[in-house]
């Protein structure tokens, strides 16, 4: 495992952004930057729960999804230790939920991260936090 990267922007969008997972969802990067990313994902109907709105796994995923790219473009590998979502509201099937992850504190080791999901209006979805892992030398 290589514990750097030459071009972590780079390599966060297109290594980390696409991996099998969310390539398999669905997941579109959007944006990222140092630090920063923001992923959207429109809900299909197979990613629903009984009560026809957008699955906890669905919303965990695209939230997961951000987060693991943020954490990922800064230069050297970073890996989920863990994550808590909490979830405020509902989505239907073809609406998009759209997932920004910001630090909220950064160390040598581990970082702590905020992500917020939202719909396209802006109405929060659900908000999580992830722990990162950092292999560096």
């Amino acid at each position: 495992m290589k514990l750097t990267v030459d071009d972590p922007i780079k390599f966060a969008a297109e290594t980390v952004g696409c991996d099998p997972f969310a390539t398999f969802l669905g997941i579109n990067v959007d944006e990222v930057r140092d630090s920063y990313a923001r992923v959207s994902l429109t809900i299909r109907e197979e990613f629903c729960n009984a009560a026809v709105r957008a699955h906890g796994g669905a919303v965990f995923s695209v939230a997961d999804q951000a987060f693991a790219i943020a954490c990922n473009s800064r230069g050297y590998s970073a890996f989920a230790a863990e994550m808590k979502i909490n979830y405020f509201k509902g989505v239907s099937p073809g609406e998009t939920l759209i997932a920004e992850a910001t630090p909220i504190d950064i160390r040598k080791r581990i970082s702590l991260w905020n992500i917020e999901v939202t719909d396209a209006q802006g109405a929060k979805v659900a908000v999580a936090h992830g722990l990162a892992y950092h292999f560096v030398k």
